[in-house]
């Protein structure tokens, strides 16, 4: 699976992200003694898990940039249960999208496809009918910014796995960005802007043949 553990692993960051939503407060409850949580750490990681429940159909555009400083662009749709979009911009042009069963990653300018089981990847945690870890989350950080506030977290008992970081901006409540460190320190940061609620109509996660790439969405 050559091409799923770096592309994947970028857009499992926003997986894990939304997927902590459910956990986040059950974990901080469970955990806040030995992580040493703070009452109003606690209060923004309630926030946090509530906005991020939110977010069962939404749209946006991503910039990620991989740790060895690659740029990249492209359009995320996100429709749980089981629907996901991902379309790079050129010149990479790669489209990911899960049909509720199976992750097609297509790449137009190779004409290569290659698919993997749902359940096989890490957008299977979003994606399911109820986003969760159930209490499987470690929140080890809160970090207050100028204009917002950043969680850091890992999956519990298995910290050297990896973490990530998510940041949110306030006023409005809005996730903005994430980084993702794995197990050997390596860094991908995904920045968002325009993520927002939208009704999505199915047929943008039905995965096209190479030669019948859609590269935008319909309004």
């Amino acid at each position: 699976m050559r091409l799923m553990p770096r592309l994947l692993a970028a857009l499992a960051a926003f997986a894990v992200a939304c997927a902590i939503a459910p956990a986040l407060s059950a974990a901080v409850d469970a955990d806040a003694a030995h992580q040493g949580l703070a009452a109003d750490d606690q209060a923004l990681v309630d926030q946090a898990a509530t906005y991020l429940d939110s977010l069962t159909s939404v749209k946006g555009r991503f910039t990620q940039i991989d740790a060895r400083g690659q740029v990249v662009g492209g359009t995320l749709y996100l429709k749980r249960p089981g629907l996901a979009r991902f379309v790079y911009d050129p010149p990479s042009s790669l489209l990911v999208v899960s049909d509720g069963r199976t992750v097609t990653v297509t790449n137009p300018r190779l004409k290569t496809t290659d698919r993997y089981p749902l359940s096989f990847t890490p957008l299977s945690v979003l994606l399911g009918k109820h986003a969760g870890l159930g209490h499987g989350v470690s929140i080890s950080r809160v970090t207050r910014l100028g204009d917002g506030f950043a969680l850091t977290a890992h999956a519990a008992g298995h910290r050297g796995a990896g973490q990530v970081t998510i940041t949110f901006r306030t006023d409005p409540l809005r996730l903005s960005a994430w980084t993702m460190t794995d197990a050997e320190g390596q860094t991908t940061e995904v920045r968002l802007t325009e993520l927002k609620g939208a009704p999505l109509d199915s047929s943008l996660f039905t995965p096209p043949s190479y030669y019948d790439r859609r590269d935008s969405a319909p309004e």
